[in-house]
């Protein structure tokens, strides 16, 4: 196996671009999704639970609830993205292959597959913004700079995911990591309530989920509030996106090379 570190080069923008051009075909049905779903829950929940709850950790219960999805949304896009897309590309449709009788290396695949997955959480967690600003949920103009974390959180998320898909020898077997991973991190990492109404010993298990650090982050710069401990959250979130970009092209290696 070989473990030597990766490193990707400008082909990594030629897969970005690859990826944008076919995303492009099915660019409607997307937005559709994009804009259509976080209008749904937000309207549904955020103002029909909201009108029982009231306020919630200082804010409106719809402000409260849109920050979590923002951060939430970017997760689940950036990882099916990850796993499904990317397993597509790498065993049906023999993609990388292809990709790999072209001066292209498993190292530039992957980092191309990584930005783009990032890039699709970016444009969820965006089109949620939107229609939270719509919304009346949004604490001013200063919610913009969600934007660069919003990516983070999706390069956090892609490479755990691009790791999964190295191993799965099926679809089925993503199933696992949404049940297992993916499941609690919605339920427990403070989407839909604080984190600190949680049982001490559970709190301190969500700390090292990547999803509590992205929420950290995104709810206080869309709510207008003071973000507390920036340097420590993003290094949460960069240090699951390198570990698992560097864990994917191992596998990947493995797989196609050898």
């Amino acid at each position: 196996m070989d473990w030597g570190l990766p490193r990707p080069g400008r082909g990594a923008l030629a897969v970005w671009r690859r990826n944008l051009l076919v995303w492009r075909k099915l660019m409607g049905a997307s937005l559709t999704i994009n804009f259509g779903e976080p209008f749904l829950y937000l309207l549904g929940l955020g103002y029909g639970l909201g009108f029982f709850i009231g306020d919630m950790a200082g804010m409106p219960y719809l402000t409260f609830l849109a920050t979590g999805v923002v951060a939430a949304s970017a997760m689940q896009t950036a990882t099916f993205e990850g796993m499904y897309s990317v397993f597509t590309r790498m065993v049906p449709q023999r993609t990388y292959e292809a990709m790999l009788a072209a001066p292209l290396t498993v190292d530039d695949i992957l980092a191309g597959e990584l930005l783009w997955c990032a890039s699709k959480g970016l444009l969820s967690g965006v089109a949620i913004l939107v229609v939270a600003a719509a919304l009346g949920a949004v604490g001013g103009w200063g919610a913009l700079w969600v934007i660069p974390v919003v990516f983070v959180v999706g390069l956090c998320f892609a490479g755990p995911a691009l790791v999964m898909s190295a191993l799965s020898p099926n679809y089925d077997f993503f199933v696992y990591y949404q049940t297992l991973g993916l499941t609690p991190m919605f339920i427990l990492c403070g989407v839909f309530y604080p984190v600190d109404t949680l049982p001490p010993a559970v709190q301190t298990a969500v700390q090292v989920l990547p999803l509590t650090h992205a929420v950290a982050l995104v709810r206080p710069l869309v709510a207008g509030l003071a973000v507390d401990d920036v340097g420590l959250h993003l290094a949460v979130l960069l240090a699951y996106a390198a570990a698992g970009y560097y864990l994917a092209v191992v596998l990947v290696r493995r797989r196609l090379l050898v």
